[in-house]
């Protein structure tokens, strides 16, 4: 609990507008820490305001608060889930072993970013002990609705270890991650790779770009309305191809439009001055973060060109310290990207079934460390001697 000196109490919100947003922003985001834009009040409350996260579309917000003394020392972001889509920590199997058993794995509970595969703080606080507080809270709720299990996704190491003491399983995935070693132009982190690896990012460049396509950066209010209907027909392509239907409402697009327009980044590309393909990036404290591309037709390179290339190209231009470029996708190690671990921690209310699920757990860690070092043996960086 906070500090032993005052009454401790754990409320929950259904909607993240009940929330003042600066106490929200300032317990995300402490002094001197950056600013990760998919945990901020304004990302939270533009994907419920827009119906994308909602209790009919299986996300029911129940965010959690903490205080002590009347004042809030605490939140987390949470949710009643009623599936496990976009998640991006796939536990599918677990929800098929527990029904076989005879269990209902749903409803669940997930303390996440909505359909972000970005790493950052969770139980947001200022102590220790209230992250812990956090932690705890989040268990009782899930003990209170009868939840089969709550998920703690894409999370720091302060939080990991909080939600290990608080009897959470650990969990590794990973992912792969461009790194800015103080480069000063593109060029400069192409010195640094191979030259086998080196001429063949210059040809999918030039190969890109061949058909005549003009890639431009648009930030803020230079993303105009005709650009983000273009992106939106994009997003739906992508997403229809994915996942069946996207996560995200078009009014969730108009919102951040709105709310968040200094921090969005459309890297598109155009032909005659018409949009043929976007990616759209969010920009943190010190990272790059793409997250949604799409096209209306294919090009030869055109994705690298734009999620890849185009990115590492604005995270040197703006001294950011690394490209976050999604989940998954071994096919980055050779445009310069690095594989890296993630962590997620999850609590098992059934003992039996935990045991299970931990037993399976150190497995899986023990393999993706193994898959992680065997990948850093494929990057195209030039070899010391």
């Amino acid at each position: 609990m906070p500090d032993g000196s005052g009454a401790v109490l754990a409320k929950t919100v259904s909607a993240i507008d009940e929330i003042d947003a600066a106490l929200w922003d300032r317990l995300a985001f402490p002094p001197g820490a950056p600013v990760n834009p998919f945990i901020s009040h304004a990302f939270l409350s533009a994907v419920e305001k827009s119906k994308s996260v909602a209790p009919e579309a299986g996300w029911a917000p129940t965010h959690i608060l903490l205080e002590e003394d009347g004042a809030i020392v605490g939140a987390a972001p949470l949710y009643v889930k009623g599936h496990s889509q976009g998640e991006y920590v796939f536990d599918h199997h677990w929800a098929d072993a527990y029904a076989r058993a005879g269990g209902n794995y749903y409803p669940k509970l997930l303390c996440a970013a909505p359909f972000t595969p970005v790493s950052g703080p969770r139980l947001l606080a200022r102590s220790s002990a209230a992250r812990a507080g956090l932690a705890a809270a989040i268990r009782s709720v899930a003990q209170r609705m009868g939840a089969s299990s709550a998920h703690v996704n894409f999370i720091g190491d302060e939080d990991a270890r909080t939600l290990v003491a608080a009897d959470y399983l650990p969990r590794k995935g990973e992912q792969y991650h461009w790194f800015n070693r103080g480069y000063t132009s593109f060029d400069d982190f192409l010195a640094a790779l191979s030259s086998r690896k080196r001429k063949a990012i210059r040809r999918e460049r030039k190969s890109a770009l061949a058909d005549g396509l003009v890639i431009r950066h648009l930030i803020g209010d230079d993303i105009t309305e005709e650009h983000w209907n273009a992106f939106w027909l994009f997003y739906q392509d992508t997403g229809a191809r994915k996942w069946g239907q996207p996560y995200l409402t078009r009014t969730f697009f108009r919102i951040i439009a709105d709310t968040m327009k200094e921090s969005l980044l459309l890297i598109v590309a155009e032909r005659n001055g018409k949009p043929v393909a976007g990616a759209l990036n969010f920009i943190g404290g010190d990272a790059l973060y793409g997250r949604y591309w799409g096209c209306l037709a294919d090009h030869p390179f055109l994705h690298f060109e734009i999620c890849y290339y185009q990115a590492i190209d604005f995270a040197i231009a703006h001294g950011l310290a690394r490209v976050e470029a999604g989940a998954q996708g071994q096919h980055k190690i050779a445009r310069g990207y690095e594989p890296v671990a993630t962590h997620s921690a999850h609590w098992i209310a059934n003992d039996s079934f935990r045991d299970a699920i931990a037993r399976y757990l150190e497995a899986e860690r023990d393999q993706t460390d193994m898959e992680i070092d065997a990948l850093k043996d494929f990057t195209p960086f030039r070899k010391s001697n």
